[in-house]
């Protein structure tokens, strides 16, 4: 098989795309902006309706993430399989992101006290977004040898996180300068969350005219649709997984250490605002420096893990991780001391999400790439469900921030312990692939 170069930096710029929605949207504007609106929504005891629950305000937007990866739980899986079948996977990733960034741009005109509405759209982008995901993180194995999907891994999170803290430093500027450019804060909010979905769209244009479709491996049978085919293999490929135990243990160990991580970052603006009354000039900059000490982290270990080996590398970082939730639970009560927990967030968070897609990369069959990247991306960059849920039911029960932040230490100790037990050589062997060099 023959792998480009020029191939390779396109599928990094859709890193730098979408990066945009993650940062923008998911991980400082849209949290406390639409608590903000539920609040307005809220009644005398601080409720509102949410899909015809009452719960408190405050836990909307956990809530919601949640809601919005048990979506994905039913459609990720049918979009992977199906782009295993199609051989126009670069043209469903169009689709997709054509879908979640009109949904993105969307967000603009939520305000007032339609949370709802912010609700709807958020659960559209989103759903679209894991589905580009999916199909984008498939064509790692296609464009990069084993020797070098490590690497490869790691610069896409490395350029995804310098695209996302671009526009986010963008947008801080905007707010930080709303007034005298004749805006209210709330309007540069909604622009700042316009912008990330015309960001997404303008940047995939390079990686869609870059990429190249491959012959699918598998073909539906005469008289069958692609989607029906893509159901019946995406139910044989789950009954099979036990044929590969070593993948299904990482896979679990990755859904739910990751599951953490996702939920650490997405939370993180709603600690600081309701926690800390840090403002949203402070909060951005916070989540701005995290984007850029993650550059360089994603760049530092994997060079560790040439050294360890991505598994042990990712376990390393699941020992800082630990001590960061724990951090913001004893110490962490003013504003310096946040940015210093985040920059211990920011060294890891790269290292450990970009190593553990690469590592996954040897542990799938061959023409099922898609397929299986859509159950691993059931925990990838916005689909938390679990932590979300976990955090939000602390937070209805405790109202109290700290609590639910440091609950979250269980998933990274439980991922620990499961990773630990992964045999990574045994699961490429298993797999029909070549291991890594080092495991």
């Amino acid at each position: 098989m023959t792998y480009s170069t020029r191939e390779q930096r396109g599928w990094y710029v859709y890193d730098w795309a979408n990066s945009a929605f993650y940062t923008t949207v998911v991980a400082v504007l849209l949290g406390p902006y639409l608590t903000e609106i539920a609040k307005t929504a809220a009644d005398a005891s601080g409720n509102v309706s949410f899909f015809g629950l009452r719960v408190a305000a405050q836990s909307v937007w956990p809530y919601s993430v949640s809601l919005s990866v048990l979506l994905q739980v039913f459609f990720l899986p049918v979009v992977g399989a199906y782009a295993d079948y199609g051989a126009r996977k670069r043209e469903l990733l169009g689709v997709l992101t054509l879908i979640g960034a009109l949904t993105t741009i969307g967000l603009y005109f939520v305000q007032g006290a339609s949370f709802m509405a912010g609700v709807l759209l958020y659960l559209l982008a989103n759903l679209a977004y894991g589905c580009c995901i999916t199909v984008y993180n498939s064509f790692l194995p296609e464009i990069a040898p084993p020797e070098q999907r490590d690497s490869v891994s790691a610069r896409g999170w490395a350029i995804g996180y310098f695209g996302g803290g671009l526009l986010l430093a963008i947008n801080l500027w905007l707010y930080s300068n709303a007034e005298k450019l004749g805006m209210t804060g709330g309007q540069a909010v909604r622009v700042g969350l316009a912008s990330a979905g015309v960001w997404w769209l303008v940047f995939s244009i390079i990686p869609l005219l870059t990429l190249r479709n491959r012959n699918p491996t598998k073909a539906p049978q005469p008289g069958e649709s692609a989607v029906v085919a893509a159901v019946k293999q995406l139910l044989h490929t789950l009954s099979q997984l036990p044929r590969y135990p070593q993948t299904l243990l990482f896979l679990v160990a990755y859904l739910i250490y990751n599951d953490a991580i996702q939920t650490v970052f997405a939370m993180a603006s709603q600690f600081g605002a309701e926690e800390l009354k840090m403002s949203t000039a402070d909060l951005t900059q916070a989540i701005l420096m995290v984007q850029f000490v993650a550059f360089g982290g994603a760049i530092v270990f994997n060079w560790v893990a040439g050294w360890l080996g991505g598994r042990r590398t990712v376990m390393v970082t699941l020992v800082i991780w630990i001590f960061a939730v724990l951090l913001m639970y004893f110490w962490v009560y003013s504003v310096s001391q946040f940015y210093i927990a985040a920059a211990v967030v920011a060294t890891v968070m790269g290292g450990s999400q970009a190593l553990s897609r690469s590592l996954f990369s040897f542990m799938i069959p061959k023409g099922q790439e898609a397929e299986y990247y859509s159950v691993y991306e059931i925990s990838d960059k916005g689909t938390s469900w679990l932590g979300p849920l976990f955090f939000g039911a602390a937070l209805s029960l405790t109202h109290n921030f700290r609590i639910a932040i440091v609950s979250l230490a269980v998933f990274f100790v439980a991922g620990l312990i499961l990773l630990s037990k992964v045999d990574v050589g045994k699961a490429a062997r298993e797999a029909g692939n070549e291991p890594p060099l080092i495991t």
